[in-house]
């Protein structure tokens, strides 16, 4: 199978790449990415040199550089490529539009012009805040953020080019992810480095916003999951049942770095602070997926990678002071 990835210097991408290589190493992998800040060649340093994987610089809105790509009509576009930070996306709206509803809409045209089957890697904040319960693929789209709007357009035209043109489609929402890799900007990377470097941690409002949790490398078996089983025109929502506050969450990273609740600051909260997220991933385990890791297994991997990694991490927290 020949795919392009977009979006795949970064987090969610880049540990797919690896997962596919380390899976189906026979399948060759394209990666177009423009390396925005989030965007690192580092984290695929170790296979940059592998025959089966290639790399293009650009950007998933530029028209002419998506056209020569999908010109060689690979097997499937896989879209990862996104404005992905709310804090970032209430500060400056425009480049998430840009990206997440134009890109999307390029990547479209070439899929439709050389019929090439594509997957659209959404989010489960698309569906907005529900206190109990949870969203079911069906359900209808209330995104609060600029980042969840921008994502619930994008994933709009993909059912329409669908429904209009015949598109071979497929989209994936996923709970909120963590691992390797992930930019620190984001809540357990965030935390986690701050307190490795004894800082403390930045803890929005009460900390009792809740998120579902999946361990990176469950959601990457899930996508590939639905890469070869998924049937066209269908959205899968992938979560793995980690409801946690962002208080036990950080209380977590405490326990596993040896410190004390003097290492939390509580800050204003951020406006439109969504309360809870939570999907029905029922379709995705009927498919035959489940999360091969236990929430707390996952952390301490995680935790782990990022202390024996400072480098990069550092590397990282240089890259945004230039921005």
């Amino acid at each position: 199978m020949n795919i392009v990835v977009t979006g795949g210097a970064g987090f969610i991408g880049s540990n797919f790449i690896h997962y596919v290589l380390a899976k189906h190493p026979e399948y060759n992998i394209i990666n177009l990415d423009a390396l925005t800040y989030a965007g690192n060649p580092e984290n695929l340093a170790d296979v940059a040199r592998n025959s089966h994987y290639g790399f293009v610089q650009g950007n998933i809105a530029d028209a002419a550089v998506v056209d020569r790509l999908i010109a060689k009509k690979p097997d499937m576009i896989i879209n990862f490529a996104a404005e992905s930070h709310v804090d970032r996306s209430i500060n400056g709206p425009g480049e998430f539009i840009a990206t997440n509803i134009v890109g999307t809409h390029v990547l479209l045209e070439a899929a439709r012009k050389y019929g090439v089957k594509f997957l659209q890697i959404s989010t489960d904040e698309v569906y907005g805040s529900i206190d109990e319960g949870a969203f079911k693929e069906s359900d209808g789209l209330t995104p609060s953020s600029v980042y969840s709007a921008s994502k619930a357009s994008a994933d709009l035209l993909v059912m329409a080019y669908h429904t209009t043109y015949g598109l071979d489609t497929l989209i994936t929402r996923s709970s909120n992810n963590f691992g390797p890799y992930q930019y620190p900007e984001k809540l357990i990377p965030l935390f986690t480095t701050h307190l490795i470097e004894g800082k403390k941690v930045p803890l929005y409002g009460t900390g009792k916003n809740i998120r579902d949790w999946t361990y990176v490398w469950d959601n990457c078996a899930a996508i590939d999951l639905v890469v070869h089983k998924g049937k066209s025109g269908e959205i899968y929502n992938i979560a793995a049942n980690n409801e946690r506050e962002n208080t036990q969450i950080a209380k977590a990273l405490l326990d596993i770095l040896g410190k004390d609740e003097q290492s939390i600051e509580h800050v204003t909260d951020r406006p439109g602070h969504d309360k809870r997220y939570g999907v029905d991933a029922s379709k995705i385990r009927a498919l035959g997926w489940k999360p091969r890791y236990s929430f707390m297994e996952a952390l301490k991997e995680t935790v782990a990678w990022y202390q024996q990694n400072p480098t990069w991490w550092t590397n990282v927290q240089v890259k945004t002071k230039d921005l």
